[in-house]
């Protein structure tokens, strides 16, 4: 009987982490593709927030330092498209 629960425990930690991975895809997903809004949210998110940032990452077992690291990365090597974004809207105003 106990192997059972230990088993049922087991298949929701894996659950509930492939759900947290999920919204963490979604994130990166909006901050590149997403409308200015989201993307600036994403941006917000990803790169300053500290404690649900860490909280996500850590409920979808995922070291939150690094995967902040290799997003960094991808930001440098392709450029902020929202700062990028934000430039070129206030010199059109």
């Amino acid at each position: 009987m106990s192997e059972n629960n230990d088993c049922l425990n087991i298949d929701h930690e894996i659950a509930e982490q492939k759900l947290w991975r999920a919204v963490i895809a979604s994130t990166v997903d909006e901050w590149i593709n997403g409308p200015l809004a989201r993307q600036r949210e994403a941006e917000r998110f990803l790169f300053q927030d500290e404690q649900d940032y860490r909280t996500v990452c850590f409920s979808a077992g995922i070291d939150p330092r690094n995967l902040r690291s290799r997003l960094e990365k991808i930001r440098a090597a392709t450029g902020s498209k929202l700062i990028k974004t934000d430039i070129c809207s206030r010199r059109a105003a």
